[in-house]
């Protein structure tokens, strides 16, 4: 059959337009090699996200500032899209409507996004550095004797987890539901839809609560916001902000960490290694964001975008990762890259990413603290043997073993109870912040 202007063909036969699968083993194990075939198709090209479900990716670095800039041509609303997308999708905890400031466009939007942005200010940033550095001590304590770790599951996805949860005022009973609803959802697995409902749960008895009993958290100051957020609004700002700042976050922790342990002037140790945390979290950002592909957006009409032909409500998603990458040489530094300006890893336009800030200095403070405590880390297996979590979403290793000499020096963690959010957030006067 032949394919229409869009690159569709109906039916299931397939054609020489057979959409490059962005999920899988595969994928996850060597996703550069899938951009550098997609970026010979054009600055956009068809891909398949999931079994059923097409998209177009943006690999171009101009094309993907264009489209992320643009909000007359574009929405955000993706329920036209979603109208003929399975109802059981795993992609759809990531990109199914919701009311959220990730899902809309003009006031609304602003709307949301202002509730947001004034309630991630109230973290201060030397609270939330002290605060890091803090839980960082007793997650290291808690296997610094035994010579040997995994820096994902006991560090990277722990140590941004804590500070999300203390912030908000998640009970500790909760927890490892966040940690199972934020990780399965950008998974897109099968059961990624029953992850995300059960990260809603989570989220939705806690603001019945705050409505109820206001505490000094996040979440009590969210509800408060003169942008008046009824519950279901609420519920869907706090698990779009765990969601995505904990999971990239932890994303950007491992990756960084993998980078500074496999870099050749390490030899695969940190000990007597050249590269910087801050070095090694740069070059992650331009080569491996933790969100490699996202950025979801929808012609509001028939269109045509650096010459493809858009289809109005169309899925159209960025590649941060191949559009950072795009003209940067094997083996060139990132800080002398020229003429496409900054990286693209916390997105631009109107729906950048709210918390870059927050999210570096958690990477760079978690970073130093293990890497000044355990300093001869190395990699206890070869890079090449390392397993990629899957999902179209983000780039980061399911684990990170790792083996280093023990230590019996570091005080025993101490994890009981619910965690204290006021080490992390202000007093109030008159009921503004008082940082």
């Amino acid at each position: 059959m032949t394919p229409d202007r869009y690159g569709t063909s109906p039916g299931a036969t397939p054609s020489v337009l057979e959409p490059l699968a962005l999920y899988g083993a595969g994928f996850a194990a060597d996703p550069h090699g899938h951009y550098r075939r997609l970026r010979a198709q054009g600055p956009v090209a068809r891909v398949r996200i999931a079994p059923d479900v097409d998209a177009l990716l943006v690999t171009d670095y101009h094309a993907a500032v264009d489209l992320l800039r643009d909000t007359e041509t574009f929405t955000k609303d993706p329920r036209t899209w979603q109208a003929g997308i399975p109802a059981d999708s795993p992609v759809l905890p990531v990109l199914g409507h919701r009311p959220t400031a990730l899902f809309t466009d003009g006031a609304v939007h602003a709307r949301y996004r202002d509730a947001i942005n004034d309630t991630l200010a109230l973290i201060e940033p030397h609270l939330l550095r002290a605060e890091v550095a803090r839980v960082a001590q007793r997650l290291i304590a808690a296997f610094s004797a035994t010579g040997s770790g995994d820096l994902i599951a006991q560090y990277a996805r722990r140590l941004p987890l804590h500070v999300f949860t203390a912030s908000f005022g998640v009970a500790a009973e909760d927890i490892e539901r966040v940690v199972r609803g934020t990780a399965g959802m950008m998974d897109s697995a099968a059961d990624a839809t029953a992850a995300y409902d059960d990260l809603v749960g989570v989220v939705t008895a806690l603001v019945a609560e705050r409505r109820r009993r206001p505490r000094r958290d996040l979440t009590s100051y969210l509800l408060e916001h003169p942008a008046g957020l009824d519950d279901n609004e609420a519920v869907r700002q706090i698990t779009l902000i765990m969601s995505a700042g904990h999971d990239p976050t932890t994303n950007l922790i491992g990756n960084a960490l993998l980078r500074m342990l496999s870099d050749t002037g390490y030899g695969g140790s940190l000990h007597g290694g050249a590269m910087t945390a801050r070095e090694a979290v740069d070059d992650v950002l331009w080569r491996d964001p933790p969100l490699a592909n996202m950025g979801a957006h929808f012609p509001r009409h028939d269109t045509e975008f650096h010459g493809v032909p858009l289809r109005a409500g169309q899925l159209v998603l960025v590649s941060f990762a191949a559009a950072n990458t795009q003209s940067l040489p094997a083996g060139q530094d990132p800080a002398v890259r020229s003429g496409d300006g900054a990286h693209l890893a916390w997105s631009t336009g109107p729906h950048r990413c709210p918390a870059k800030q927050p999210a570096l200095l958690m990477a760079m403070t978690a970073i130093e603290q293990l890497t000044s405590q355990l300093c001869d880390l190395e990699l206890a297996v070869e890079p090449g043997a390392l397993v990629w979590r899957p999902g179209p979403f983000h780039r980061a290793p399911a684990h990170l073993p790792v083996r280093f000499t023990p230590l019996d020096t570091l005080p025993e963690p101490d994890d009981a109870g619910a965690p204290d959010t006021s080490d992390l957030v202000p007093t109030r006067v008159g009921g503004t912040p008082n940082g």
